[in-house]
């Protein structure tokens, strides 16, 4: 793991590193992995972290969590049952009349 390095910055996941030729005898026609420096670049959505990397077998496991605080998590709203419209009367309509 001492060629490989892993940084964040930004929401952008960056894993670099050197992959050291170590059969310098053969001769390839095509190599599906080649040798030299590489760098792969990740976009992060928001409030991903990472927690944990890793190296086993070849293999870079990296552990990402996304903890999202309660301000930016949706909330749920209750309806309500609504009450039944209320009539009006005619009484009603007759004291406006005479008012005016």
């Amino acid at each position: 793991a001492e060629n490989i390095d892993i940084t964040v910055q930004d929401n952008v996941l960056v894993v670099a590193g050197q992959k050291l030729d170590q059969d310098t005898e053969r001769k390839y026609l095509h190599r599906g992995i080649p040798a030299g420096a590489f760098e792969r670049r990740f976009h992060l959505a928001d409030h991903v972290k990472v927690v944990n990397a890793g190296l086993a077998d070849g293999i870079l496991d990296i552990e990402l969590r996304r903890d999202v605080p309660e301000a930016a998590k949706p909330k749920k709203i209750t309806i309500s049952r609504a009450a039944p419209p209320k009539q009006v009367t005619s009484a009603a309509t007759e004291d406006l009349s005479d008012a005016a």
